[in-house]
């Protein structure tokens, strides 16, 4: 009688791992599959770390089976579950979209049609390594960064670990080698920032009327209609979905309180107006002091004055930071929110004529607010809670860094209250 081939015996096998330790796999033993109708025996699983844990996951599928709960072997493609899995996820529009760009463009192309129980974490790794190798064409020609290729990891995660039990016996990606936090951290790009001085000029510069003859440096002037929405980026810290998705009725002028409840978002090739879900946070609150307050009274009065110039044209969102009627091409859109790349295209031709640091972004303006902040000496529960950051320590460990001013002085002090100096 001929030998069977290993694992086909229900009796667990040692597989040959190159640059790892070996594991272990073990398959079920024959049965009739109505799917295919055939008797097949498939394998339970392969990265099993001892022999006993294979035996263990035998018994366990031998119990499941006979009380009718194990599913029939799919041979669903990995594309094909993919999208089963992100038409029933529940997550806001933008993670949607960032999910789906990811998965059309980094995982179908190179595994999707692998079979879902064939995937393994070898099929994982090779995956890993060739985002990080291989030039990619929607980055430029490079090769994707470790974050993204991390989060192209996570969305595996997710989506094997819903296969978990129906499909496949055990999430491949669990046991998988995505970049780590530390190969993150070291990829990370420094950003430059503005001090205080430096966003004093910022913000002089862009209430500067532009002087041409046209120009009265009045209300409906559109070289001013920015300003507003700059200043209230640079001293509030907020995103710029925040501010363009900020209401009139959630500015509380008696108390300076402002309530960031609404942002404006891009998914994939459009926009919307939609309820803050950041980090949880569906009601953030920050205050203000005066000063923005008769910022915000300034716009108020700037938008009133471009109604009444527009009249029925302008269609009321309530919106503080709206689209206005320059150089507009759909009507229909005024008074509405702005379309967030085209106010980061003006951005692009301000950060240019001011000549601020090259590639300074929007954002950059947040975290300028952070690290002057921190500089300053100011409690840092304060500005991590205005900021909504998650909690203190993240914004200490993401901008703690750079406060060497703040790191001289401790040690000056440390020195002093002990009296080193004293000693030799």
């Amino acid at each position: 009688m001929a030998k069977r081939g290993n694992g086909l015996g229900s009796t667990p096998v040692e597989i040959s791992r190159k640059g790892r330790a070996n594991t272990w796999g073990v398959r079920t033993p024959l049965h009739f599959d109505r799917s295919q109708g055939k008797h097949v025996r498939p394998w339970i699983g392969r990265d099993f770390p001892t022999k006993t844990a294979a035996e263990r996951a035998l018994r366990k599928w031998i119990t499941d089976h006979e009380a009718g709960k194990v599913v029939v072997a799919s041979d669903m493609a990995l594309g094909d579950w993919l999208d089963k899995w992100l038409k029933n996820h529940r997550k806001e529009g933008t993670t949607m979209a960032g999910y789906e760009t990811k998965i059309r463009l980094h995982i179908k192309p190179h595994i999707g049609t692998v079979k879902l129980k064939e995937i393994t974490e070898d099929t994982l790794d090779d995956l890993y390594r060739l985002l990080e190798t291989a030039p990619c064409p929607t980055n430029k020609g490079k090769p994707l960064g470790a974050k993204s290729v991390r989060h192209v990891h996570n969305i595996l995660s997710r989506a094997l670990g819903a296969a978990v039990p129906k499909l496949i016996p055990s999430n491949p990606a669990a046991t998988a080698h995505p970049p780590t936090q530390r190969q993150i951290k070291a990829q990370e790009q420094k950003y430059p920032t503005l001090n205080d001085s430096e966003t004093t000029r910022f913000l002089r510069a862009v209430w500067e009327p532009c002087g041409i003859k046209v120009c009265d440096g009045g209300l409906t002037h559109h070289c001013l209609r920015d300003a507003p929405l700059w200043t209230f980026i640079a001293v509030t810290g907020c995103r710029r979905s925040e501010a363009l998705g900020l209401r009139w009725e959630d500015v509380h002028w008696a108390t300076g309180a402002v309530d960031l409840s609404w942002v404006v978002v891009e998914e994939g090739n459009v926009f919307r107006h939609r309820p803050l879900t950041k980090d949880g946070d569906d009601a953030a609150t920050i205050y203000v002091d005066q000063s923005v307050i008769n910022v915000l009274k300034w716009q108020r009065e700037r938008q009133r004055a471009e109604i009444a110039r527009l009249g029925a044209a302008w269609t009321d969102h309530g919106l503080v930071f709206a689209r206005d009627g320059h150089r507009v091409h759909k009507t229909s859109r005024i008074g509405g929110p702005q379309d967030p790349e085209k106010v980061s295209a003006r951005w692009r031709r301000l950060r240019t004529r001011l000549r601020l640091p090259e590639g300074f972004r929007i954002h950059d303006l947040r975290h300028s607010y952070v690290t002057n902040g921190l500089e300053a000496g100011e409690n840092p529960v304060e500005v991590s809670a205005n900021v909504r950051h998650h909690s203190p320590g993240y914004t200490m460990a993401r901008y703690g860094h750079s406060r060497k001013d703040g790191a001289i002085r401790l040690a000056a002090s440390s020195a002093n209250r002990v009296r080193v100096s004293g000693l030799v």
